[in-house]
């Protein structure tokens, strides 16, 4: 199942590689991502995969809490297209206030 997309640069797939744990690279804040870092939901690597063309991977992950997205979901997409129309398929699992405290 596909938890979230996020990019990385060089040196977030280096600490990633070296921790066992998911780093990524924030385009918004411009920093390092240690993914679960304020929430406590880290993921932890169990494979790296690299595509056909090198210019994508694929991580595998055990996600701690059960929550990968911000918003307390399990994933990032939550959201269907059905009938032209987005409907919400997945729940709150935690409130993000609870969260980010």
């Amino acid at each position: 199942q596909v938890l979230t997309l996020a990019w990385m640069n060089k040196e977030s797939l280096q600490l990633t590689v070296e921790t066992g744990h998911a780093v990524y690279w924030s385009r918004s804040r411009q920093k390092l991502w240690h993914k679960g870092e304020q929430s406590g939901k880290q993921q932890l690597i169990k494979s790296i995969r690299l595509d056909c063309d090198n210019d994508a991977i694929l991580i595998e992950v055990i996600q701690k809490g059960g929550i990968a997205c911000h918003t307390g979901r399990h994933h990032c997409f939550y959201q269907l297209l059905v009938d032209e129309q987005w409907t919400t398929t997945e729940k709150v699992l935690k409130d993000p206030k609870e969260m980010y405290k």
